[in-house]
């Protein structure tokens, strides 16, 4: 019996939010708070894709956000699996603000998250191996796991 897989482009998705004044501060930019739940959804719906079982988040990354999201504007979340260990599943998030006026888009964040797979009772279950079947699939997982290896290197330097 073989092992199962699943591929990068299984687990891609994308959601996208209008920012309304419920979920902006004082100065009319979307609250950090807001896009962190955002990012959870994306990440964990694309974790669910790719496993076909229910995922609960383990661990979201540093976060820097380092362009504001504005009333009126659009927020995309993008996110796709890029790596897997034996019940966890790494997604990248990535999130830019969309000016539905002009088309601009700016990238707001990224982030990476570890989500869980379980089984009908609650409990941790394998997932599948990840299968990159394109060159530009094996390429977004080779920059993810980088981006992912600097975002950690960056946060230690800092602490030091």
């Amino acid at each position: 019996m073989s092992e199962p897989t699943a591929t990068l482009e299984e687990s891609r998705t994308e959601m996208t939010e209008l920012l309304l004044p419920n979920d902006t501060n004082n100065l009319g930019r979307a609250l950090g708070g807001a896009v962190l739940h955002w990012m959870d959804i994306c990440g964990a719906i694309a974790a669910m894709r790719f496993s076909n079982r229910q995922c609960v988040t383990a661990s979201m990354d540093h976060v820097d956000f380092i362009s504001p999201i504005d009333l009126g504007e659009v927020a995309v979340m993008e996110a796709y699996v890029f790596n897997v260990g034996r019940t966890s599943v790494d997604v990248k998030v990535d999130v830019h603000a969309e000016n539905p006026k002009t088309d601009e888009l700016r990238k707001t964040t990224t982030s990476f998250l570890t989500f869980v797979a379980l089984d009908d009772d609650g409990k941790p279950t394998p997932v599948p191996r990840l299968v990159c079947e394109t060159d530009e699939e094996e390429e977004l997982r080779a920059e993810a796991v980088a981006a992912r290896a600097d975002q950690l290197e960056s946060v230690i330097e800092r602490m030091e």
